[in-house]
């Protein structure tokens, strides 16, 4: 079965974090990122944009409307995904146990959501 991995960040708590502190904290990611894919079972890893260069589409009085930023208020972002393939929920959870959100970060609110997905290609 395939996961989605949504990696949480609280920007708030992320900025008050000081600037040579996230430098230590980021450079510990590569290392994490690299355990996950020895496992075989990675398929796709991203770190996600800019919040400032978001963009929502939304229907409106039929078009599309569209506005800056991420469609949710929320006080945590997703700031990376990576969707992996596991044999049972226990192995899923054991391969996003590596990623750096769920082992670094905790003064940076950082987090991972996995939520299992069915996976159809369009052809």
């Amino acid at each position: 079965m395939k996961y989605l991995g949504l990696a949480y960040f609280t920007p708030e708590k992320f900025a008050a974090i000081a600037p040579e502190d996230v430098k230590a904290l980021v450079s510990q990611c590569p290392a994490l990122d690299e355990k996950m894919r020895a496992t075989g079972k990675l398929l796709v890893s991203a770190s996600l944009g800019d919040l400032d260069r978001w963009k929502t589409l939304r229907p409106r009085n039929g078009k599309t409307h569209v506005s800056d930023g991420p469609y949710t208020e929320s006080k945590e972002v997703v700031g990376g995904l990576f969707i992996i393939e596991a044999d049972s929920h226990d192995e899923a959870l054991h391969i996003a146990s590596m990623h750096p959100a769920a082992t670094l970060g905790e003064e940076g609110g950082w987090a991972v959501e996995l939520i299992p997905m069915d996976f159809y290609l369009s052809q």
